[in-house]
């Protein structure tokens, strides 16, 4: 209200009605939609002065009492408002989409100056609508604004018909949307999901409840409905019977998940932060996201590069297009100098005489990068963009659409710098992922294919385009096995059959702890975590994967 103001107050139109629908009308100010107060004022003659309360209120008043009078008097309303077209046929799809009855307006009082509209002067009211399913009672509001000749009319809105009601929407009853606080999300198997017991999850079910409670399945409640200009209804303006069941199926499991949530706290971790994602490798479905650490959920929003887990791209890059198999040789030194640069390996590690399957097993980085360095020697600007290209198009890295929101991957080529090349090799230089990505990463090897991930069940999965050889997705496992049986994985996963995987330790600089990726698979699952400051995968993200690969 207005300082100062002094809120004036009419007394509640009363509508009588007939067997008929609207009947005789008695109240003298709207008669055959006609009405007594001054001519409306010409929309380019508005004076900045506000009308005052009496005046405010015997137009509000002349407006309510011809839409309270029903049908035969809305153009007699519409003649109250400085928008007579738009208003008459408002107030019509108002009674049609209401299937409305009777329509009643008590505490109709002045409040002042407009909040909202200059040069307006505000009324309120009670809103009392028999309508299909019920009685509906609101508080309503409008502006009224005058000319420079102080002829008044009611600036028109769709707010006047109902508050929350902008440009575009209608109000209908049935049917009525069902909201996020009404939904339960549960897993595949319809165990419920919830926060409490999976903290992990809090934003996620969140983000599902919001984006797809439209779809949620149960019985729809019914009430009054906000409807858009396609006839979808938007949100809940009144409820008669309240929406049940509601449920969101996703694509999780919550066996997993409880293990998940375990294994990113893991006791080797010391308390660091953890991400884990958990994939289907035979259909791209996400079945557990975990994370731990004040970082957030860096499981699918993490942004940070995966050091030597990385050359399961790698590797398939030079198969696809160096030409080179698991038996290629490349020997292991403990450094390598590239265009004046030293790159070297964790623990100076060597083998002179060694394959590219024992330079994976051992995780050598100069063995990598000296293949890398090799294979488009003769041609750099190649090799600039072959590892982007194989992660794009073979391995499906891009901008995916799971059913929440995730942090894209970087795969772009390097610069035109030789040393650029080399650290992407190795996962360093402009690469920077999730566990989601690395999850679908290993899931693409397991199942020679990548299937893209999604959260909820039916979601649109973009294919690869140009997918995986079979050969080359042999190869790849034929190097994962091996690595999970005998190489740098095998002290968490060497005794898992049908296992293979990939470790990585990623640097920071700038004197941070090393992060530690694990990347691993069985017959049925694709594993990925990541541990901020973990140092070496095996003994920080490696117990991770294991925890959840045990328990699949």
């Amino acid at each position: 209200m207005n300082r100062g103001a002094k809120a004036g107050v009419i007394g509640t139109c009363v509508v009588m009605l007939t067997a008929g629908g609207y009947g005789a009308y008695h109240i003298v100010s709207a008669v055959a939609g006609t009405s007594s107060a001054a001519p409306r004022p010409a929309a380019t003659a508005l004076s900045t002065t506000p009308p005052s309360n009496d005046n405010a209120l015997k137009r509000a008043q002349s407006f309510l009492d011809s839409w309270h009078a029903g049908p035969d008097h809305y153009a007699g309303a519409a003649s109250d408002t400085n928008d007579p077209t738009a208003a008459q046929t408002a107030l019509a799809g108002y009674g049609t989409g209401l299937k409305l009855t009777s329509v009643a307006f008590s505490n109709v009082a002045a409040a002042g100056l407009s909040s909202t509209v200059t040069g307006a002067s505000h009324v309120t009211f009670t809103v009392t609508a028999q309508i299909a399913g019920g009685t509906w009672t609101y508080p309503g509001a409008l502006d009224v604004v005058q000319s420079v000749g102080g002829n008044t009319s009611v600036r028109w809105a769709p707010s006047v018909l109902y508050p929350k009601l902008t440009p575009g929407q209608t109000l209908a009853t049935g049917p009525i949307p069902v909201s996020a606080s009404d939904v339960t999300v549960t897993d595949n198997k319809g165990v419920e999901l919830t926060a409490a017991q999976d903290p992990s999850l809090g934003d996620i079910l969140n983000q599902l409840k919001t984006k797809f409670a439209a779809k949620a399945t149960g019985t729809s409640g019914s009430g009054v409905a906000v409807v858009d200009s396609t006839g979808t209804a938007v949100a809940t303006a009144q409820v008669f019977t309240p929406p049940t069941g509601a449920k969101i199926k996703t694509t999780l499991d919550a066996k997993l998940q409880a293990q998940a949530e375990l294994g990113v706290k893991d006791a080797h971790l010391a308390g660091k932060a953890a991400g884990v994602v958990a994939i289907d490798h035979s259909n791209g479905w996400i079945k557990a996201i975990a994370y731990s650490g004040s970082q957030g959920d860096i499981a699918i929003n993490g942004w940070s590069a995966p050091g030597s887990t990385m050359k399961i791209i790698t590797a398939a890059t030079l198969i696809d297009k160096g030409g080179l198999n698991p038996g290629s040789p490349a020997p292991c030194t403990p450094n390598i100098l590239v265009a004046g640069q030293t790159f070297q390996n964790v623990d100076n590690e060597q083998a002179k005489a060694s394959t590219m399957q024992d330079a994976f097993k051992m995780s050598c980085n100069t063995a990598f990068i000296k293949l890398m360095d090799n294979a488009w020697n003769s041609n750099p600007a190649e090799g600039f963009t072959a590892q982007s290209e194989e992660a794009a198009n073979v391995f499906g890295l891009g901008n995916w659409s799971i059913g929440v929101a995730t942090m894209n991957p970087q795969v772009k080529p390097s610069n035109g710098s030789r040393n650029l090349r080399a650290a992407d090799a190795i996962g360093q230089g402009n690469i920077a992922v999730s566990p989601l990505v690395m999850a679908s990463v290993g899931a693409t090897v397991a199942n020679s294919g990548f299937m893209q991930p999604i959260l909820v069940p039916g979601l649109a999965q973009t294919p690869a385009s140009s997918p995986i050889s079979s050969s080359t997705a042999a190869d790849l496992r034929r190097m994962m096995v091996a690595t999970a049986q005998g190489g740098t994985a095998a002290p968490r996963v060497g005794g898992m059959s049908g296992v293979g995987a990939k470790t990585g330790t990623a640097e920071i600089g700038n004197g941070q702890p090393n992060n530690g990726w694990f990347v691993a698979y069985d017959g049925k699952l694709s594993v990925a975590a990541e541990v901020i400051g973990g140092l070496r995968g095996v003994d920080s993200a490696g117990y991770v994967v294991a925890d959840i690969l045990r328990n699949d």
